[in-house]
This record gives structure tokens, sequence and C-alpha cells, in this order.
């Protein structure tokens, strides 16, 4: 272990509820950025990635780390708070890490037809996010949302897989932003 692991939430069954609700509202209302309670994450991690990961990730969650945050105060975190098992993308249930470190939607399990919840949720990492760029239309959207998005051809074909494909939550900072695989994504 590292000499110095971040701690996960002071008073987890309260701090828990609370992001869990947070995480919930941005999956309902896709493209909308919300903050979340943030913890001190180890390095690279954002705070609202580390919160999500408290909150839907644990023992028996397999978890995809990619790129730089594949890394020993990660993997340290992730084994004394979540004992998460790491994997590769091919059994992750969840990944965590950069857009071009994460690479193609399509290594990752896609649920079926019959199953369609068997697939994988990415957390994507970003610089910042922004209520710009690309238009997106779907469930829990009233007319439109804008979000700005790493690779919007990719994610439309992600979301012409629906009822299969992956859920997306975009993370910067202290904020999330969720694209579930049903939201339509038109130019901005």
């Amino acid at each position: 272990m590292t000499a110095q692991l971040t701690p996960g939430f002071a008073n987890p069954p309260i701090e828990a509820a609370h992001a869990f609700r947070q995480v919930l509202e941005a999956m309902a209302h896709p493209g909308r950025i919300m903050g979340l309670a943030g913890i001190a994450a180890p390095a690279p991690c954002s705070a609202a990635a580390a919160c999500v990961l408290l909150t839907l990730v644990d023992g028996t969650t397999p978890l995809h780390l990619a790129g730089a945050h594949d890394c020993a105060p990660v993997r340290d975190w992730v084994r004394f708070h979540l004992g998460a098992p790491l994997v590769g993308p091919q059994e992750a249930a969840f990944a965590l890490g950069t857009w071009d470190a994460l690479g193609p939607l399509a290594i990752y399990p896609q649920g079926s037809a019959e199953y369609p919840d068997r697939s994988a949720t990415l957390i994507v990492e970003c610089v910042a996010l922004q209520a710009s760029g690309a238009r997106l239309t779907g469930p829990g959207i009233k007319d439109a949302a804008w979000l700005n998005l790493p690779d919007p051809a990719a994610l439309r074909t992600n979301a012409a897989l629906f009822p299969r494909g992956v859920d997306i939550m975009f993370t910067s900072g202290a904020q999330i932003a969720a694209l579930p695989r049903s939201t339509q994504i038109g130019d901005a």
C-alpha cells in the first residue's frame, strides 16, 4: 500500500445517500451538470469520480482502471475503500479513465436485448464540463440539453445500439453529467 490513503466519506451512510441521489438525478436528466460533495481523491482521480465509485462500486463490482488512473494510489484506494476486483475492459461493470485512455466503447460489455443491464458504465474524466457543444434529446430532457462531448460520433453509434450499449458519466472536479445510452446526440 502507498504511505497515505485519501479518506472516503466522513459519514458514509449520510454522504453515500446524498451522493447516490445526485448520481440518480444526473442519470435522470442527461446533460445536466451537477455538483457532488467533494471528497479527497487520489490523483489523477477527480472528487466527483471518487464519489461515484464510493457510491456505486463495491467488492462484487468488476472495475477497470484505464491509462493514468491505473496507478498505485488509485489501485490502493480502490482496494481499501471498495474492495472491487480490478479487471480488463471486457469484464468491467464500471471503468474509469479519460476518454482517450478508455479506448473504443465496443470493448466494454454492451448488454443484450434480454439483459441490457449487463453493460458497462464508464466514468470519463474531463478537463471541464460545459453546457455547450452537442445537442442532447430523449428521456429526461424537456426540450434539449447541451454538453461538450469528447467524440459525438462514437456516442451516436453507442446510442444507436439501444437498449444495448454503455452508459457514461462525465466527471470534472466536483461536477458530474450523465449520458445514458437512451440519449440522442445531435449537432451543436
